[in-house]
């Protein structure tokens, strides 16, 4: 069985993760070693030092690194848009409201989308903004500056809405913008030069844990319910459920990334990572394993087979 090193940072992606290391294994003959890197500047350089293989998560700063001269290799992007909520003080009934008054940003993740969904909203230089970290409030807990009234609104990822609506918070519908969401993959390019067959069995593994969590998610549950419930740390079945179905209604059957997503995703490494400036985002982007399987209709019969 070949093995291919995959890291992630989050241990919420590793409902995803673990259903596509099962996929490998059962269907693929690959042996999918999953590496949970913690820190930052370790987690970067995993691809770099030779730590990983590839890594499904965070990867705006590759732009960076390829403006250095680095060779890298982008080949996958199962969610194209944000998974968060705007969340939003009972007094506000239309987005009109939140005009001259406060957002609060969470200051992990890329809140530069944030930006980009003000400005999709209309919003962009008419409402004052403050970066709130987690470590200042509690993990995607900004909605507290919302519930004691230092803010109008704030966004949340879906996956942690329960407690702000619980204290009174709605939900305001507000435009999405196309973005590479969760679960893109990298690699260094010359790890799939030289790996050509084996990618193409990974990413096959990769979209056939997409259909099954989308089509048979009972079976994808009993997946989740072990390794990714206990580094997740959820004890209560119901609420696990919840959190798998916000992942598996985000996820795209072919995981091509579009050309809007990928230039907002551009824009939102710019900010954070400037020196990647000038770099044609596209470069870094290698799709001809997923076009190779979804011409041959591998996905199709997937789809057929689930369904």
């Amino acid at each position: 069985m070949s093995r291919i090193r995959l890291a992630y940072r989050d241990n919420d992606r590793t409902p995803f993760i673990f259903c596509v290391k099962e996929m490998a294994a059962r269907h693929y003959d690959v042996d999918v070693e999953v590496l949970h890197i913690r820190g930052t500047e370790e987690y970067e350089a995993a691809i770099f030092e030779d730590a990983a293989d590839i890594i499904v998560e965070h990867v705006e700063y590759l732009y960076a690194e390829a403006a250095s001269g680095k060779r890298v290799t982008l080949f996958c992007a199962p969610v194209l848009r944000t998974e968060a909520e705007l969340v939003v003080a009972p007094d506000v009934r239309q987005v009109s409201d939140l005009l001259g008054r406060k957002i609060v940003i969470r200051a992990q993740g890329r809140p530069h989308v944030t930006m980009l969904r003000l400005r999709a909203m209309g919003l962009e230089g008419q409402v004052e903004t403050q970066i709130v970290p987690d470590a200042d409030v509690g993990r995607w807990s900004q909605w507290k500056r919302v519930a004691s009234g230092a803010s109008a609104a704030t966004f949340i990822s879906d996956e942690y809405l329960p407690p702000a609506i619980d204290a009174g918070l709605t939900v305001l519908p507000a435009p999405d913008v196309p973005i590479v969401g969760h679960y893109p993959h990298a690699c260094l390019s010359a790890f799939a030069r030289a790996n050509d067959e084996l990618m193409r069995r990974y990413v096959a593994a990769v979209i056939h844990a997409i259909c099954l969590m989308k089509y048979r998610p009972d079976e994808a549950m009993e997946i989740v319910s072990q390794e990714p419930r206990r580094r997740i740390g959820i004890e209560d079945e119901r609420e696990l459920r919840r959190r798998f179905d916000a992942i598996a209604s985000r996820l795209e059957l072919r995981p091509y990334p579009t050309i809007e997503a990928v230039a907002n995703s551009y824009e939102v490494a710019i900010a954070e990572w400037p020196g990647g400036k000038g770099v044609n985002p596209l470069t870094l982007w290698d799709l001809h394993w997923v076009k190779q399987l979804d011409d041959e209709g591998f996905i199709d019969e997937l789809v057929r087979r689930m369904t």
